[in-house]
């Protein structure tokens, strides 16, 4: 995992280490969003915002009609997408076949769960047929909620490390928190808090763990043993009922969404993101 640790002493800061520092993030002004220039000479882009909020079309410029893929970008549900998730959009629209839709939901603590749900679940229900979701972290909660939202709607589904309980009361967190070097519960606390809208942190609506989890469609979930999100993917794991199409991956030694970061490991994890869509959206 020699990638992995340097890429920690050169890039990571534990920006979550106290309330405050959480408080903090919630506070810092939000950049753009828009794709950069590299993906907008590569594939034709346009933006809409029939929902309420700006969505991002990224279309091969082949002609003929394309299954959709819908990306949820995450940034604990308060920062905005940045370049690592337009790679990984970009790679997904050049390499499977799909044109890729990038949702920009409202971010906390201007806006709050139920809010980004309705958005996500009237892009979903509103497109031609069913479509493909996949998303990171904070994002990947979010497609996991979407899923759940819209029985029949969603082909397939990838979780990169996603974010399942925003109470994250799992006890299993407390094993791994001292090895993540980025994530940790008490800065992250305040970020929840301020998505709930008042609501329970355990509300079905907003933590997808304790939603309903049966008939979900092919389900692919990444995530590293350095990640405190692992304790609760273990249990989405657990709880799948019988039968539950699973593909499931954790990297010993990674650390959280390291299919987004400039490490070896991200390689084969992209190859693996790649081939599920295609062969989900291929059958």
């Amino acid at each position: 995992m020699h990638g992995v640790a340097a890429f920690t002493r050169l890039a990571y800061q534990r920006k979550f280490r106290t309330e405050e520092a959480g408080r903090a993030v919630l506070r810092r002004p939000k950049g753009r969003s828009a794709p950069p220039r590299a993906l907008t000479r590569r594939f034709d882009v346009t933006v809409s915002d029939t929902h309420g909020f700006p969505v991002y079309e990224i279309t091969s410029r082949d002609p003929g009609t394309r299954p959709v893929v819908v990306y949820l970008h995450g940034g604990a549900y308060t920062s905005e997408i940045v370049g690592q998730h337009w790679s990984l959009i970009a790679q997904i629209a050049a390499r499977t076949g799909c044109d890729v839709h990038v949702p920009i939901y409202g971010l906390a603590p201007q806006h709050d769960g139920l809010t980004a749900l309705d958005f996500t679940t009237k892009l979903v229900t509103a497109l031609p047929g069913s479509c493909y979701l996949a998303g990171d972290s904070a994002g990947a909660g979010l497609a996991l909620l979407t899923t759940q939202a819209c029985p029949g709607q969603v082909a397939g589904l990838t979780l990169l490390a996603p974010w399942l309980d925003l109470s994250m009361s799992n006890p299993g967190i407390a094993a791994i928190e001292p090895h993540d070097p980025w994530l940790a519960r008490p800065g992250l606390r305040p970020i929840a808090d301020a998505w709930t809208g008042g609501l329970a942190l355990t509300d079905p609506r907003l933590s997808p763990l304790h939603g309903d989890l049966s008939n979900l469609p092919p389900l692919q979930i990444l995530v590293g043993t350095r990640d405190i999100t692992l304790a609760d993917c273990r249990t989405l794991r657990d709880r799948l009922p019988p039968g539950t199409p699973l593909t499931y991956h954790e990297q010993p030694g990674a650390l959280h969404v390291y299919p987004l970061l400039p490490v070896p490991e991200a390689v084969p994890a992209r190859r693996a993101i790649l081939t599920h869509i295609r062969t989900t959206m291929s059958t």
